[in-house]
């Protein structure tokens, strides 16, 4: 039952969205990833539902967020070259020191 709507079940609420154009339809993601500017944010196993009003299509998504952190190709290659380690290392590193190329640079040559 949805609260405010006088004790309207979900089946019933569908049918009065179809009637007012609404279209639904429940969308089986195992992953959804939003490609932030500094970092990704991604929900595995996901409810995720499409919405199309007015001939919009509307995402609903709901799910437990993590935070990746995205650290530039430029950054872990200049850290591999200053501190002579593989690529791997490097964005390892970077990861650890929270992208800080000077912190990842120091902390593979201790």
């Amino acid at each position: 039952m949805f609260p405010g709507m006088g004790g309207m079940n979900p089946a019933q609420m569908k049918q009065l969205m179809r009637q007012l154009g609404i279209k639904t339809e429940d969308i089986k993601a195992k992953r959804v990833i939003f490609e932030l500017e500094d970092k990704k944010l991604i929900l595995e196993n996901p409810a995720v539902t499409s919405i199309i009003m007015q001939g919009q299509k509307i995402f609903n998504v709901i799910g437990d967020p993590r935070e990746e952190s995205q650290i530039p190709e430029a950054d872990i290659e200049m850290v591999a070259e200053q501190a002579k380690v593989d690529k791997q290392k490097a964005k390892k590193a970077l990861e650890e020191n929270e992208g800080d190329i000077a912190k990842a640079i120091l902390s593979l040559k201790n």
